[in-house]
């Protein structure tokens, strides 16, 4: 006789994340394991603090919420098809959120146990609980929460949901080993990991890993009596212990752990159990790792409520970037991590902002990255570059408008000081009255920069074509792009001072390749890395991409990859400059990390004759763009 009930489940279930990725037999198999609570309106379903239960939970009807802290804040709100309570089971942590019934509700209550075994069988299946590690609240899959509606439009976090960022993630590990050989007794192994302070120790023979001995098997072994204390390390070890290579990512860690329901990785040279032991990964380093995850990060970002409540999480970005350059991830994936992560803060800080201004906004704006944050390509804590523009008013309204949104801009600036992005020197912020305009002020300004280039305007300009919208409207932003190509392309002439600007800055080298220093001031015999190497890619990628009429494409990189698509016989030339940019900013982020500076001025005598070859290398490249844009703007005929 069939089971109506379980039947209902399933049939429920099947419509939702992750149970629509099993089959039919398996889904109807698990349900029969599922138990049904009913939920008053206001019943606390799990308290902050509370061991986690053996099951996590699936809305069927009603909705619960779930909040956080003394002042228990709302953090999310689960509906139909919602999950909640899972991560604290995967975590093997206490809940730390606290669950109530928002109204009468309906739930279903899944066993772990039951439902871990298909995590093996599905790969979405595991995909999913991965996910919830990194989701402090509820189903990682599920919708969205609503912004705080200010009448703003804010633009969408693609790094909320993006669950491949865990693929590249590295993991740290302990690199100090704790190991003893098969005839040590129980009690000297509790010893030594009390006083070494360690939840695990690696047993050796003949200098390779033979098992490994944790915290679980001291207390299922020994505590229970099962074993005597003066049993030998050979008797209670796991055996034969499971190894990896040191350069596990996040995803690789926890599909580890998971499916051999173990909490400690041991890692090999070779990741085989024939090589040396070269560090040790525990439970506890995938969640610390999962703590600087950038999905995680943007979450704590959006709860932050003031702009100092940013800063440690800015730490952990800077982290996170180490981690990425030390284990080589690709430059563009890091461009983008950072970039989103650099703007989610930037979002937030002009939030918080809002929040102090004491009225909503009288018209619709844009706050617009401008520079490297513009460009995306910001990865240290350097200067401020941004600007305002909001929607055009009525004459009479125009000077309180300006105003309110310059309190506001100095606001956000200031904000963004705090947290580490030091003002602009030539004060090119939206406080400046000259940076926070309405639409058609900004449409006037840029048009007589491009109608009338001295040296000034184009270096205005030239920094104003790469802005990015961070926070706002984004009608205002297109408006104004669609103005300033329309102007461009009345005004062609305009492209030959854009070029003859992006060679103003000297080659990188002189005379036998020399590198060209800089001869005096506060960094006198430095190189400067930005303004001879950087800036003359960034130039030449600029004037190039919007000769093409795009403006759509921001980065350098993909500005140059771009044009290598547009141009088939430069094809070689551009891909090497796309190659030399992510070679030169990944060089000035490792010396800004190094340094704790902007990694801008290099001290030649520092590097090492391997640096130095890989730097000269791209200022080949350099040559040849220059002398491209040179050729292809006639830029000659203005300079001359």
């Amino acid at each position: 006789m069939s089971n109506i009930i379980c039947e209902r489940v399933a049939d429920f279930l099947q419509h939702y994340p992750p149970f629509n990725e099993m089959h039919a037999k398996d889904l109807l198999a698990l349900s029969e394991e599922v138990s049904i609570i009913y939920c008053e309106k206001g019943k606390v379903i799990f308290s902050e603090g509370e061991k986690a239960h053996p099951h996590f939970y699936v809305v069927h009807k009603g909705a619960v919420e779930l909040r956080s802290g003394e002042k228990k804040e709302i953090a999310d709100l689960c509906d139909e098809g919602d999950i909640f309570g899972l991560r604290p089971l995967m975590a093997n942590e206490d809940y730390i959120l606290e669950a109530t019934a928002f109204e009468e509700s309906i739930l279903y209550a899944i066993p772990i146990e039951r439902f871990r075994p298909y995590t093996q069988n599905y790969e979405e299946l595991g995909n999913f609980l991965i996910e919830s590690f990194a989701s402090n609240t509820r189903n990682p899959y599920a919708r969205k929460p609503l912004e705080p509606d200010r009448g703003i439009m804010v633009p969408g976090q693609s790094l909320d949901h993006t669950s491949r960022l865990l693929d590249f993630q590295p993991i740290g590990f302990t690199k100090k080993i704790i190991t003893c050989k098969p005839g040590v007794s129980a009690k000297e192994i509790a010893q030594i990991m009390t006083r070494k302070k360690v939840g695990s120790v690696v047993v050796i023979r003949n200098s390779l890993p033979v098992g490994i001995i944790t915290d679980k098997d001291l207390r299922n072994k020994i505590v229970t009596g099962l074993y005597p204390v003066s049993a030998p390390a050979r008797e209670i070890m796991t055996s034969p212990v499971i190894t990896y290579p040191k350069n596990l990512t996040v995803t690789q860690a926890q599909m580890a752990m998971m499916k051999s329901s173990i909490s400690h990785l041991c890692l090999t040279e070779d990741g085989t159990p024939n090589s040396k032991v070269v560090g040790m990964l525990s439970k506890h380093d995938v969640m610390v790792s999962l703590g600087n995850n950038p999905t995680v990060l943007v979450k704590a970002i959006k709860r932050a409520r003031k702009t100092n409540g940013l800063k440690p999480i800015r730490k952990s970005i800077m982290r996170l970037l180490r981690g990425y350059l030390d284990n080589n991830i690709p430059m563009s994936i890091t461009l983008k991590i950072i970039s989103e992560l650099n703007d989610a803060c930037i979002k937030q800080v002009v939030q918080i902002a809002l929040s102090k201004m004491p009225s909503d906004p009288p018209a619709a704006f844009a706050w617009m990255a401008m520079g490297s944050q513009g460009r995306g390509e910001q990865l240290l804590h350097t200067d401020q570059d941004n600007a305002l523009v909001f929607s055009d008013v009525e004459d009479d309204k125009l000077e309180p408008t300006t105003q309110y949104f310059l309190k506001l801009a100095k606001l956000v600036n200031k904000g963004l000081q705090e947290i580490g992005y030091e003002y602009c020197p030539a004060e090119m912020m939206a406080s400046n009255p000259k940076w926070c305009m309405g639409l058609s002020q900004w449409k006037q300004t840029v048009a007589q920069w491009i109608t009338q280039p001295g040296k000034e305007e184009v270096l205005l300009s030239s920094i104003f074509f790469d802005y990015n919208l961070v926070y706002g409207d984004a009608r205002l932003v297109e408006e104004l792009s669609a103005a300033i190509f329309e102007t461009t392309r009345k005004f062609p002439v305009f492209y030959t001072h854009l070029a003859a600007g992006a060679l103003q800055n000297p080659s990188p080298t002189g005379f036998f390749r020399q590198f060209l220093v800089e001869q005096d001031g506060a960094y006198k015999d430095f190189f400067d890395l930005k303004r001879r190497a950087l800036m003359p890619l960034t130039d030449a990628a600029r004037v190039l991409i919007l000769s093409h009429h795009i403006s759509s494409i921001n980065g350098t990189t993909e500005r140059f990859e771009k044009l290598a698509e547009l141009e088939e016989n430069n094809r070689e030339l551009y891909l090497a400059c796309s190659y030399a940019t992510k070679a030169l900013l990944k060089f000035r982020t490792r010396q800004g990390l190094l340094h704790n500076d902007s990694g801008r001025f290099i001290a030649l005598d520092k590097l090492t004759k391997e640096e130095k070859i890989k730097l000269k290398r791209t200022f080949k490249t350099i040559k040849e763009i220059q002398e491209l844009i040179s050729i292809r703007f006639k830029v000659s005929n203005i300079l001359a």
